[in-house]
């Protein structure tokens, strides 16, 4: 049996806002976006061990032995410090656990939880672990009955999806922009395969959720009405989730644009819903 190994930023034991449920949500390090408005900066890049966040720790969790940065959680006060100054968006506090671990935290979790998510940064750069966690989890008798979700950006290429498909349940996946440009501005990519990748999981009824981020004048929904909610249909009957950007936690220029107010929602729903797409999930709370 397979022991794969993760680089893991964090895992809540149990969430309510990772999937449908209460459910176990990892959250792997390392993304292949640059999103300007990132929620969780400090999971796109890995660690180089450059020791800036040594010298800044107030707390001195943080020491540099043998030219690696090593965290010592019994100091840490969790300041998030080490993130502000990193230069690699990335954390020191990222841990490599083994799919035993991993297992092990699913199972303490198992009589309170529905199911678990895998999120990050991104969770498909690490496409060998999540297959393999997902497939012990199908094949251990106490543990099957929990759904296996993956909360992605669908960067993964098609052959990726293929390799997943048996043990994944869903994946939902964030539609960022529908421009190429404006999706390239936004994350540094185009979204030529995202788009790929939403139809591939529609297809093959592996699509649980599309999600839409508005963020007020930086989207291109509404600009792009026509195209898009002729894409959502084509999908079937999936739910869409609109999502209200805010600036909590977000670096750089976007932590000074606007939050999403309920009108700003209200614009998309009632283009989305004037053209037939009316399975939406509005936003439980906005900040």
């Amino acid at each position: 049996m397979s022991n794969r190994c993760a680089l893991v930023s964090k895992i809540i034991p149990f969430s309510c806002v990772d999937g449908p449920g209460s459910r176990l949500a990892l959250f792997l390090q390392g993304c292949n976006l640059r999103c300007r408005n990132c929620h969780n900066p400090w999971t796109i890049g890995r660690c180089d061990h450059c020791g800036e966040c040594v010298v800044h720790c107030p707390h001195e969790a943080l020491t540099l032995q043998a030219g690696r940065v090593v965290w010592q959680e019994s100091r840490c006060q969790q300041c998030d410090t080490c993130l502000q100054c990193c230069p690699q968006q990335a954390t020191p506090m990222a841990q490599t656990l083994d799919e035993e671990t991993v297992i092990n935290h699913i199972a303490a979790a198992e009589p309170f939880i529905e199911g678990i998510t895998i999120s990050g940064g991104e969770a498909t750069t690490q496409l060998p672990f999540v297959a393999a966690l997902f497939r012990r989890v199908k094949q251990t008798p106490a543990l099957r009955h929990l759904t296996c979700l993956i909360d992605s950006n669908g960067e993964l290429g098609l052959s990726g999806w293929e390799k997943l498909h048996p043990v994944c349940d869903g994946v939902m996946v964030d539609l960022k922009a529908w421009g190429d440009e404006h999706h390239r501005w936004l994350t540094g990519r185009d979204n030529a395969r995202i788009k790929a990748s939403i139809r591939w999981l529609a297809q093959h009824q592996r699509l649980s959720e599309l999600r839409l981020l508005v963020i007020p004048e930086h989207s291109d929904y509404l600009t792009s009405i026509e195209p898009l909610s002729a894409f959502i249909a084509a999908l079937g009957d999936v739910p869409v989730r609109l999502n209200a950007f805010h600036a909590h936690g977000v670096y750089g220029e976007a932590k000074n644009w606007r939050s999403a107010r309920p009108d700003d929602i209200q614009a998309l729903a009632d283009a989305l819903q004037a053209r037939g797409i009316t399975r939406l999930i509005h936003p439980a709370l906005y900040l």
